[in-house]
């Protein structure tokens, strides 16, 4: 049985380092997420343990963390639901070849060069329990990764998602992200066959079949909620419970597979049709509680599972190394690629930084790595460092490439489907 009190601790000392740490970050011109997930780090046996081991025991004993952790996976799901909700790739259209071109090389760049690295780290970070191709394809996959909602709400801060530079920068992230994801599913499958008791075949085709049915029969289904919505003037609660069921029964059924269950809640929101009277309040219904609540308790779970302290000696070059390939593969790529497309210089040094941004969808790759054991705790500890250190230098680099006074000389281009696009912390 949970012990309640300890568990309502837990969650009110989350809540107040998070809002805590947002704030102070947001001071020094960063994100509000940016310090919600360095809360979560603090919160762990990095900073606290570290500091006030009695008080890290006290607060956070290893017994109760398996019900912080259903709470926090529980708004993973929702959350991933979120971002597939938000997902248009109907952003593509009017975007061009610097859109196209920037996507493919911000993916195929990041990718290369994480595998190159794979196999420097495989033997030195890995065991014969994982094969090279899951390591080597999870590695890849993780420096491809980009932050969407961190970055819709950066360039809406700075004023540039309506430009030009924005609508490109949009746009191939949204790419990027459904790439990553299909990679990333690729990853679990390959490693999760020996553990389960699917056949490879079968979790293949059963997972192929239910993104079929998903994409066809459900999506024709969910598009009557439309003649719903009018009839009834609006967002409804019976309306509300049938996207939370379909929510949780298509995590459940990924998570069935063998795949993982926040495939199933991306999907359920790629899935959903684009109305704004649907989409809008049902962003709306979600976000707050999202933000408030179940993002920090995710980001603390993910503290509590870092450990610095396992990083030592040689370690730190490898850390060094992560970050630097990183940095290399997806801002350098995606800068080279949009400066072929004509972009300016400047533009092109923006939109690299801007992809370069990981964030907390970095996270959610590394936790799904971490829990299919395809890397260790250790290698784990430093790709969390990498996806703060990339998130954390996109606001400083940006305003140095675009400063205030020249925000003002970046082309709008007539509205179109990317000034649709929630900007959410």
């Amino acid at each position: 049985m949970p012990d309640t009190l300890l568990l309502l601790a837990q969650i009110a000392g989350i809540l107040v380092a998070a809002r805590l740490v947002g704030r102070a970050v947001a001071l020094i011109g960063q994100p509000r997420v940016v310090g919600e997930m360095l809360a979560g780090i603090m919160l762990g046996p990095s900073l606290l343990g570290w500091v006030a081991p009695g008080l890290s025991h006290s607060l956070f004993p290893p017994g109760s963390l398996g019900f912080l952790s259903a709470l926090s996976q529980i708004g993973l799901v929702f959350f991933m639901f979120l971002v597939g909700l938000e997902l248009d790739l109907k952003l593509l259209r009017g975007q061009g070849k610097a859109a196209v071109v920037t996507s493919h090389a911000s993916i195929i760049a990041p990718f290369c060069l994480g595998a190159v690295l794979a196999l420097f780290l495989y033997p030195r970070l890995s065991d014969d329990g994982v094969s090279f191709t899951a390591f080597a394809l999870f590695v890849g996959a993780a420096m491809s990764v980009t932050a969407f909602p961190v970055l819709a709400r950066m360039l809406t801060e700075r004023g540039m998602l309506r430009t030009r530079l924005g609508s490109v920068t949009i746009a191939a992230a949204a790419v990027d992200d459904v790439t990553a994801w299909c990679i990333l599913a690729v990853v679990i499958v390959v490693a999760r066959t020996a553990e389960t008791a699917i056949s490879l075949p079968v979790m293949l085709g059963g997972t192929l079949l239910y993104v079929l049915v998903m994409v066809t029969v459900v999506r024709w289904a969910l598009r009557r909620l439309e003649n719903v919505l009018e009839r009834r003037g609006g967002l409804s609660q019976d309306i509300v419970a049938i996207v939370v069921f379909l929510v949780l029964a298509s995590a459940w059924t990924t998570e069935r597979l063998g795949v993982h269950a926040v495939f199933g809640a991306f999907l359920a929101g790629v899935v959903m049709p684009r109305d704004e009277q649907l989409v809008r309040p049902l962003l709306d219904r979600f976000n707050d509680l999202m933000v408030i609540l179940f993002l920090p308790l995710f980001f603390a779970f993910t503290g509590l599972r870092t450990s610095i302290g396992l990083i030592s000696g040689d370690l730190w070059l490898y850390c060094g190394l992560i970050i630097a390939v990183a940095v290399l593969g997806k801002l350098g790529g995606s800068a080279l690629a949009a400066r072929t497309t004509g972009m300016s210089w400047r533009d092109s040094w923006a939109v690299g930084t801007l992809m370069n941004t990981r964030g907390l969808m970095e996270l959610v790759v590394l936790n799904v790595g971490l829990d299919v054991g395809v890397i260790s705790p250790a290698l784990f500890a430093m790709m969390v460092l990498m996806a703060l250190t990339t998130t954390f230098m996109t606001s400083p680099v940006l305003a140095r490439i675009y400063p205030t006074r020249l925000l003002r000389t970046l082309h709008h281009p007539a509205e179109s489907a990317t000034d649709r696009v929630p900007a959410r912390p």
